[in-house]
Order: C-alpha cells, then structure tokens, then sequence
C-alpha cells in the first residue's frame, strides 16, 4: 500500500459560462496524487484531517469512488478549506487561500502505519499549517527511519508561507534528510533556492523536476540524469498535473521494490498521465487503461 498524507480542499475553478462563475472542485495536492492513484489502479490510503461538512463528505466520496481506503482518515466539525485558482492564458494556476480554522490544518499524528505499507508521500499546504506541518513531518521523519520509500512534493504556496527563511531552513534541515524522491516544479525549485547537488546531498536519492510544456528531468545520486519531453496536447488547464506526476512516479516506484529504476520509462509514464490531466478543467487523473497501449 501507498499512503498519501496531507490536505484535502475544494477548488473554487473559474467557469466558462456564465462568466465570473465558480463551480466548486475536489482538490488539494495529496487528495488528487491520491485520488490519481486510486485511479491508475495502486492500492492507496488517505491520511488527513477532513471536514465533516457537505464538502467533506464529497471529498471523501470521491476517494472511495476511486478506490482508495480512508481508514486513515480523521474528522472533525470545522469547515473545508476552500482554493480560489486563477488562471493565466496558457492554463497555468495560481492560487488563494481560504485556511483560517479548517479542519485539514488540525490534523495530528496517527500511530504506526501497517507494516504493509511501501511508501508514505506528503506536500503542499499540509508542510507549512501548524499545528498540522508539525505532525506531518513528524509522520515523515518516523516512517522514514522504517525504512519506507518517501516522496516530498513541496508544491509552494508562497500566500501561506509568512516566514520564508524559516520554511527554507525546514526543508532543507528537517524534511531532505527523510526523503527518498524530491518532486519540484521549475517555480518551486526558483522559490526554494540551492539546487540539484544540494537537494541530493541533503538526503533524497532522487531529484525529479516539472518543466512544464519541456517536460521532465531526473538526477539521482549515483549521478544519472534523464529527460522526457512533454506530450503535445490541448491544455484546459494544468491543474492537477503535478500530483498526477508524484502519483504516476509513486505507482512504478512502490511497484517494484530492490529492482533498478527504469527512469527513462518511469519519467515517459508520469508524462503520459500528467498530459492526460491537463487535456481535463480541474484535477481529473485519468484511468490506468487510458494510459495502456
């Protein structure tokens, strides 16, 4: 089993008609990568704090529709945090919070996961709203010293984070050291500062880096890199396209655990998926036999 731990929220998506509309959408970085795995057909559980409000009860919906365990899942009476995206002409997406009191941002540390669990991911709002940031890493920090295979998608938010220098020092100090895979964006690695050699001699084996309509590249510690480009496709927006990516590489990477990683073909299969997301408004991952043939 993957588990994935961090937000669940509803996106507040611009609609086409009538014009200044918002049509409310399942979201937040760990629900999709989640949600995508479910989907791709990986065997997945949720760990977070969710709403016990209409839009809880929906965001978990949609996560059993995909098949993915909410056991793990807590609750609570406070309202969901809600994510008003604007979007630029290209599909790309920038984002504003509504955070103050939300059930997510309460979430504590659960006991030990199953011992059939394989890899843990974290990232996004979840890694800067204490009370909740503390837990996580702490989740993060002890399932890595099991032994568990761990991806960190930062995925910056810069609105939420009021001390930039502190989140820097947190990730760089407390949270690589824990990590095996560190997923960025171009924009996220901008904000973050440092680079590949730094991020790799801090902890993770394996830097993996979005690009973009340029694809991705991989540095591994051993030295290798590799480069997929990006498959050409008519952009609705790029929503979801990155947590479709930690999905896709979470899926091949817990799927054959002590064997050589294909990177090459593990890079092609997260395009593949993260193309397939971007051709859809809001974060809709597609199915594992979308992605076949």
């Amino acid at each position: 089993m993957i588990v994935v731990g961090g937000e669940a929220l509803i996106d507040l998506v611009p609609a086409v008609r009538p014009p200044g509309a918002l049509l409310p959408r399942p979201g937040g970085g760990p629900y999709n990568t989640a949600l995508a795995l479910g989907r791709l057909g990986a065997e997945v559980a949720f760990c977070s704090r969710v709403s016990a409000d209409g839009f809880g009860e929906n965001l978990l919906a949609g996560l059993r529709s995909a098949g993915v365990d909410v056991s793990l899942v807590q609750r609570g009476p406070e309202p969901t945090t809600l994510a008003v995206p604007s979007l630029a002409p290209d599909g790309s997406a920038s984002y504003g919070f509504y955070v103050e009191g939300t059930a997510d941002r309460l979430f504590t540390l659960p006991p030990a996961l199953p011992d059939g669990v394989r890899a843990l991911a974290l990232g996004t709002c979840s890694l800067v709203l204490e009370p909740g940031a503390s837990a996580y890493e702490a989740l993060l920090r002890r399932e890595a010293g099991r032994g568990l295979l761990t991806l960190l998608d930062p995925n910056i938010r810069p609105a939420l984070i009021a001390d930039p220098a502190a989140y820097r020092a947190r990730f760089r100090e407390r949270l690589l050291p824990s990590t095996t895979v560190l997923k960025l964006s171009e924009e996220d690695a901008a904000w973050l500062g440092g680079g590949v050699r730094d991020w790799l001699a801090a902890g993770p084996s394996a830097v993996v880096l979005t690009r973009g309509a340029a694809g991705l590249t991989v540095w591994t510690r051993e030295g290798e890199e590799h480069s997929v480009a990006a498959r050409r496709v008519a952009v609705a927006d790029t929503i979801g396209a990155g947590d479709t990516v930690n999905a896709a590489l979470l899926h091949r990477l817990a799927g054959a655990p002590g064997r050589p990683v294909d990177w090459p073909d593990v890079l092609a299969y997260a395009a593949r998926a993260a193309a397939l997301t971007c051709t859809r408004a809001g974060a809709e991952p597609p199915y594992a036999a979308e992605l076949s043939g």
